[in-house]
């Protein structure tokens, strides 16, 4: 067993950590399984999951010159 840290939103967090008491499920496993679905050839969530997070990719960002902050 390896332990990780892993930045999450403390609001998508808090939600998910409800659901899995009330469940009584283990949030870790829940992540675990999540990571293993990702990994196999033809997971089924990865399509779907994929067009999401390219579509946060092209969100609506500021573009901020870094020689202005510096």
């Amino acid at each position: 067993m390896v332990l990780k840290t892993f930045n999450i939103d403390k609001e998508t967090y808090q939600k998910f950590s409800n659901i899995c008491k009330s469940n009584g499920i283990s949030m870790s496993k829940q992540i675990e399984v999540f990571i293993k679905s990702q990994l196999e050839e033809k997971p089924k969530v990865r399509e779907k999951y994929l067009k999401r997070l390219e579509g946060i990719r092209k969100g609506n960002f500021i573009e901020v010159d870094i020689n202005e902050i510096l």
